[in-house]
């Protein structure tokens, strides 16, 4: 997938869904970079070995909101206050 990320977008759902979220606004307002891996995950910090010592993927919370066009988007963030990554959950669901 190589579809350009609407961040701006992102953070409009998330002031009218979650707008007491400050930090996950903060977050990806101040996000930068990132790439597509695999089908419906677009990534700021690399997963691999989350969860393990040593790696700088280490999940805390996450976030849903509905995109009137892209559905379900999971935000996932880190122990770290950063973003970790965009899960587009229909894009998931084509692949299945």
């Amino acid at each position: 997938m190589n579809e350009y990320i609407n961040i701006k977008e992102i953070i409009e759902l998330l002031e009218q869904q979650e707008p007491l979220r400050q930090d996950t606004i903060k977050a990806l307002k101040e996000c930068r970079g990132g790439q597509w891996r695999g089908n419906a995950y677009f990534q700021f910090v690399d997963s691999t070995n989350a969860n393990q010592n040593g790696a700088e993927w280490q999940f805390d919370d996450n976030i849903v909101v509905e995109h009137p066009k892209k559905g379900t988007i999971i935000i996932d963030f880190l122990k770290n206050k950063k973003l970790g990554e965009l899960n587009f959950m229909n894009l998931s669901e084509r692949k299945r």
